[in-house]
């Protein structure tokens, strides 16, 4: 078996403990036109979250009484240094995104129950409007509390809510000192020796796992350790979600009639 790169000594950039959290918030009913919205800020990542509601689903759902959840992704011009042209300027749209918004649309339906949902589409629009690393992650944080809020403004308080289990992400890493680390910015994720995005329910099942050897391959140990990592981080950021939607709201996530 190989030997696992001995540890160095180094400071994070923003001198946070390797298991330490970024200082995140997450502002609510951030829009005013969309039915549910937030503002998601992780360290200087932010990122603007919207879940609009449409009376309509996909052709291949029309009269199969379940709903649908879409999303969308873009990272705005000035949202990095150097600028980046906006994707409508070069005529189509970059594999990244394409993936981005794919995620995001499958994690948030892996805790929807589409029936009770009934045949509506929810569109979640994600605009990072400043990126410093982990813009993913954050939208599906963000994007949760405006699709709960959402779903609230259909829900008659009969039957289920259509939000089953709160969902969070985070990124963590192995950074170049070999230190498994939480909540990558820009340079650490730049570089890392592996990088992973972790997706997991509130019952702290897992729904997705993005994990790649950037640098070098990862062991066995090395995964665990930065899954545990990422369920420290996932369920700091789940109970700030309860916090931030409050009683009037985190009772209805999970109910069943």
């Amino acid at each position: 078996m190989a030997k696992r790169p001995a540890p160095i000594s180094m400071e994070r950039p923003d001198k946070r403990e390797p298991d330490e959290l970024r200082r995140f918030k997450i502002n609510r009913f951030f829009q005013h036109y969309p039915d549910g919205s937030a503002m998601i800020q992780m360290g200087n990542t932010k990122v603007i979250c919207a879940a609009t509601i449409e009376e309509r689903v996909p052709n291949f759902l029309k009269g199969s009484g379940e709903g649908w959840i879409t999303a969308e992704y873009s990272l705005l011009p000035s949202a990095t240094n150097p600028r980046n042209p906006r994707e409508a300027s070069r005529g189509r749209q970059n594999g990244r995104t394409q993936e981005i918004q794919r995620l995001i649309g499958r994690a948030l339906r892996s805790v929807m129950d589409l029936k009770a949902l009934g045949e509506r589409t929810i569109y979640i629009d994600c605009d990072v409007i400043q990126a410093d690393g982990g813009t993913r992650t954050a939208s599906i944080t963000g994007a949760f509390i405006a699709l709960v809020e959402a779903c609230a403004s259909i829900y008659d308080g009969k039957g289920a809510f259509p939000v089953k289990d709160f969902i969070a992400a985070i990124s963590v890493g192995i950074g170049k000192n070999n230190i498994p680390i939480l909540d990558l910015n820009y340079e650490e994720d730049s570089s890392a020796m592996v990088d992973m995005n972790v997706v997991m329910t509130g019952e702290g099942k897992y729904v997705e796992i993005q994990g790649t050897g950037e640098e070098r391959p990862f062991s066995l140990e090395e995964r665990d350790e930065l899954l545990k990592l990422a369920a420290k981080g996932i369920d700091e950021l789940i109970s700030y979600q309860k916090d931030i939607l409050g009683n009037e709201l985190v009772w209805k996530v999970g109910r069943i009639s």
